[in-house]
């Protein structure tokens, strides 16, 4: 593995990368039943692209598809995609874009990031630490909480389900140009 200063001022990693599905995950864990009862569900359709350009300057967009959100119980899946949650028919996808980075360690960067959920976007910092590997790939890992009353997706019968949610990432990128 490389430090994130080394491979940033790399002229090696400049261009284009492309994330990973199959090694990427995005996940959800919010607490429901007032509090008492975590509920984790996964998000299985994802892409994105990222262009580091030097200086070093990132650009980068996620998206994940809203309907792909797994609990493992479907009932509460559709109901989770549907117009009391996520409104996955009119808003398909949930974006996280990626304008710029710094690195705070070893092996950790502060990316400015904006997430857009159902036509709402706020600012989203993310510490990630990231991994560099040997096989032309690079692991962001990164937790957030996120006030999804703030984007709309709601759903709260008698207050059963509190407002923050805790997102996660472990997403892998491949350098593609």
């Amino acid at each position: 593995m490389t430090d994130v200063s080394e491979f940033l001022s790399d002229p090696a990693s400049l261009g284009e990368w492309r994330l990973v599905p199959d090694k990427s995950t995005v996940a959800v864990n919010v607490k429901s039943m007032w509090g008492l009862m975590p509920v984790k569900g996964r998000f299985t359709e994802l892409s994105g692209e990222a262009q580091l350009t030097g200086g070093p300057t990132v650009f980068g967009r996620m998206v994940i598809k809203a309907a792909s959100l797994r609990t493992g119980i479907g009932k509460r899946d559709r109901h989770l995609h549907s117009a009391d949650f996520f409104e996955a028919e009119r808003f398909p996808d949930i974006t996280v874009e990626v304008n710029g980075l710094t690195a705070t360690g070893a092996d950790t960067v502060d990316l400015a990031a904006q997430l857009t959920v159902k036509d709402t976007t706020k600012p989203l910092p993310l510490t990630a630490q990231v991994a560099v590997f040997n096989d032309g790939t690079v692991r962001l890992t990164t937790k957030s909480l996120v006030d999804r009353q703030e984007f709309g997706v709601d759903g709260n019968l008698l207050g059963m389900i509190v407002d923050t949610a805790a997102i996660s990432g472990d997403v892998v990128f491949r350098r593609v140009s």
